[in-house]
């Protein structure tokens, strides 16, 4: 089909192409409808771009156990800022009094 397009691409504005039924329109050339090869003969020829390989720098695994994430869970109920953010985040809450009860970094944040 973009064979076509680009054959008849000067003539643009200047004819009216019109759709005939398979039926009606019996002398077609059964030819046409065959694709041309994407070779560099071909005037609609598009190159296929391989995709870019990267080498691979380095590769780093990590397996963390349980006892490390209980560790940061409890670190955060025990820092009390970090308790008050919680309570206030979950909650959605607006206690004026649990909000300066925070640290004056986090109340600045917060607020």
């Amino acid at each position: 089909m973009i064979r076509w397009q680009i054959a008849i691409k000067e003539y643009r504005g200047n004819m009216t192409i019109v759709h005939k039924d398979r039926n009606n329109h019996k002398n077609s050339d059964g030819l046409s409808r065959w694709p041309l090869p994407n070779d560099i003969d071909n005037p609609a020829y598009v190159p296929e771009e391989a995709p870019p390989q990267l080498p691979i720098e380095g590769i780093s695994i990590t397996d963390l156990n349980t006892t490390f994430f209980e560790g940061v869970r409890n670190s955060y109920t025990q820092d009390k800022s970090c308790s008050i953010l919680c309570q206030l985040l979950t909650k959605d809450c607006k206690d004026n009094c649990l909000i300066h009860a925070l640290d004056d970094i986090c109340w600045k944040s917060y607020d």
